[in-house]
């Protein structure tokens, strides 16, 4: 296998699924775009406004609005050594058919000028965000990735049958298209020019290792214990409120604690008095809390979205050799014998004193082991040689010749 850093330099523009600023840093396409800017130079976009407008969310629709603005003002920004961030200023029109040129005109003409003024000669353009498929189609490059991560179109507040246009073009114009779920995989892989499974990597070095944070964690380390914890962001599809509120009442004698941001009513789950919300978290800091856990839990919401998804945070869990409680999903399956999965708040919450009960070091070995070989470096060495395979197959050829 190639080794990324040794690979000809390539150039990547990807047009995320996430704000580099407000979003939780290990994504894949975050994760990757780090990863390729060893070879290359990588060009960030943050997500273009894939939602309808719609005004009558009242505060949530403000504080979206003010979130935006804010990464707008933000610039270009270079995070690290040939790896910049962008956002560019969208409009949410991609459902009305006489706006959508303006504002791919808007976007072509922006992110051009970022182009030329960090000299970028694009070879790959990724996309994670279905709304760029036109301009990505269109943009000079030599090979298109599709990152098809998630059900885009059971999203929350889009328009469902434009989304879903846009992933059918993708899958036929992309060079690459690539799934993190088996599942959605084997479904869709034979709607595609050239389909390609890759499960999601970890950084494992950083959650495995013993915490370097000296200062403390404050606002987790007066909480009583045992501390049963989630992370991520909690929103419309997942985690599910109502039932991890139940959960929470069957083990009152436990404290839940939920780190990360809010993106939906959690009124009701905030009122319990064995439920801390402490709201997001840097990345970096995000092992530090972890660690405090006894048990992780993934209590994702039942429905078409969780069949799809392939949650970054289990490997995650896993790394720092938490046990992890878990409702079904598909992705699961490859889990099963060291992760504890039920499907109701009652089998749930039995689960987390299982949980609790049974944990031992040779467990926590087991699980790091589980998921060590699947860094990054080895996740985007895959994808290179996955994506230019017939021009390396060409080079050896032409040695041999």
């Amino acid at each position: 296998m190639t080794d990324i850093r040794d690979a000809a330099k390539i150039d990547v523009l990807c047009f995320g699924g996430e704000d580099w600023w407000y979003h939780n840093r290990g994504h894949i396409d975050m994760q990757l775009m780090r990863r390729f800017a060893q070879k290359g130079k990588a060009l960030y976009i943050n997500s273009i406004v894939m939602q309808k407008l719609n005004i009558g969310q009242g505060r949530k629709f403000i504080q979206r609005f003010a979130r935006k603005a804010k990464s707008i003002f933000n610039g270009l920004k270079k995070p690290s050594e040939n790896f910049w961030v962008y956002s560019p200023f969208s409009l949410p029109v991609q459902h009305i058919g006489w706006a959508k040129p303006i504002n791919e005109l808007l976007l072509r003409s922006q992110i051009g000028c970022v182009k030329r003024r960090i000299g970028m000669d694009v070879s790959v353009v990724w996309v994670a965000c279905p709304p760029a498929c036109d301009m990505a189609i269109k943009m000079k490059k030599k090979k298109m990735v599709y990152q098809r991560t998630d059900r885009f179109e059971d999203f929350p507040g889009v328009d469902i049958e434009k989304v879903k246009s846009f992933d059918r073009e993708l899958k036929t114009k992309a060079d690459l298209t690539i799934f993190v779920n088996q599942k959605l995989y084997e479904e869709e892989a034979g709607q595609c020019k050239k389909a390609f499974y890759l499960d999601h990597g970890v950084d494992f070095e950083m959650f495995a290792s013993p915490s370097q944070n000296t200062a403390g964690l404050s606002d987790i380390s007066d909480i009583p214990k045992p501390i049963i914890g989630f992370i991520g962001s909690i929103d419309e599809c997942n985690p599910d409120i109502e039932f991890l509120g139940k959960v929470a009442d069957l083990l009152p004698h436990m404290s839940f604690v939920i780190i990360g941001r809010e993106q939906t009513d959690c009124s009701a789950l905030r009122a319990r008095k064995n439920v801390r919300m402490l709201g997001q978290k840097a990345y970096e800091l995000i092992p530090d809390y972890g660690r405090k856990f006894d048990v992780a839990l993934l209590p994702l919401r039942q429905s078409r979205w969780a069949e799809a998804v392939n949650p970054l945070k289990l490997k995650e869990y896993l790394a720092m050799g938490k046990p992890v409680v878990s409702t079904p999903f598909p992705q699961l399956n490859d889990y099963l014998e060291i992760v504890y999965e039920a499907k109701t708040p009652e089998s749930f919450a039995a689960c987390i004193e299982r949980a609790i009960s049974e944990d031992n070091p040779e467990l926590m070995d087991k699980r790091r082991e589980k998921v060590k070989d699947s860094s990054w470096d080895s996740k985007a060495e895959l994808v290179l040689n996955e994506l230019f395979e017939n021009k390396q197959s060409d080079k050896n050829e032409q040695a041999i010749a």
